[in-house]
């Protein structure tokens, strides 16, 4: 694992200045602020992956936060977003600690990061797709880095999982073509072109655990989960069985261990709805 060159990633990430209302907006948003945050120095800047670089799991939600990310400077933290997430990673054995509130808080991720398509903070929660587009070297580049220990990934909501996709065949995967739709619990399987799994390879299926490839696995597991978003769980759209149902799945498919005895991926009541509208709050 490159970790200097992850590192290195991180600090390019948090200087990028490539889209002029992204970055508008967010230097806005950490000057005036908001009142109950009124005492933060918010970090009004682009937010980089939060994780180990050795990290076999990967969480992909959308953008950060206003006043969550774009205040903490960390993904997911500082929102009921991040509440329900780390929370739930906590769960199932995959986070030191079920809350996340500022970037020094101690919290630590066992074998799991978390990133996102779009790195700045979007008005309204909505990049458009030029914005998505134009971030999207970034998720790539960072899934290149972390393809010699990667085995799953989790995507939070619709919008992200359309996002990352082409990310996903930038950096080396082969998506299937039609793309697969969203659903929660949805789940495919990724594999390197000129893998043995891969369609139309000639070559003798490689023994369970063996690499697939000089970058690390040729296979890579992908699970969709709805986002984490306020509208998703107050409603009960998302409750906190479903989602440790999905990370209890992507976590054992990527060799990390869990506590809890986690559900089955989609819980009760989720598995394999669509979520084909809405523009989800990240945090």
């Amino acid at each position: 694992m490159d970790i200097s060159g992850l590192t290195g990633l991180d600090q390019r990430v948090s200087e990028c200045r490539a889209c002029l209302r992204l970055v508008a907006w967010r230097e806005e948003v950490a000057r005036t602020k908001r009142a109950a945050f009124a005492d933060w120095t918010y970090w009004g800047r682009p937010v980089p992956g939060f994780g180990p670089p050795d990290a076999r799991l990967l969480i992909v939600g959308l953008a950060p936060a206003a006043h969550g990310g774009n205040r903490t400077g960390r993904m997911f933290t500082g929102d009921r977003s991040g509440d329900v997430l780390y929370q739930a990673l906590y769960d199932v054995g995959l986070a030191s600690q079920p809350t996340a509130v500022a970037a020094d808080d101690g919290l630590e991720l066992f074998g799991v990061r978390v990133t996102s398509p779009v790195h700045c903070a979007p008005p309204a929660n909505k990049p458009t797709p030029e914005e998505r587009d134009t971030c999207r070297p970034w998720l790539v580049r960072e899934l290149r880095l972390l393809r010699p220990t990667l085995r799953a990934v989790v995507v939070l909501g619709a919008f992200g999982w359309q996002a990352a996709l082409p990310a996903f065949t930038e950096a080396g995967w082969n998506v299937p073509r039609p793309r697969p739709g969203f659903a929660h619990g949805a789940r495919i399987t990724l594999h390197s072109p000129g893998s043995p799994e891969s369609p139309g390879s000639s070559e003798s299926p490689s023994r369970p655990g063996e690499p697939g490839s000089p970058g690390g696995s040729a296979r890579l597991d992908l699970f969709g989960c709805f986002h984490v978003s306020q509208r998703n769980t107050f409603t009960g759209r998302l409750t906190p069985a479903m989602l440790r149902g999905v990370l209890t799945t992507a976590a054992r498919t990527a060799g990390l261990p869990t506590t809890g005895g986690g559900e089955e991926a989609g819980g009760a009541g989720g598995a394999g709805k669509n979520e084909a509208t809405g523009t989800p709050h990240e945090g």
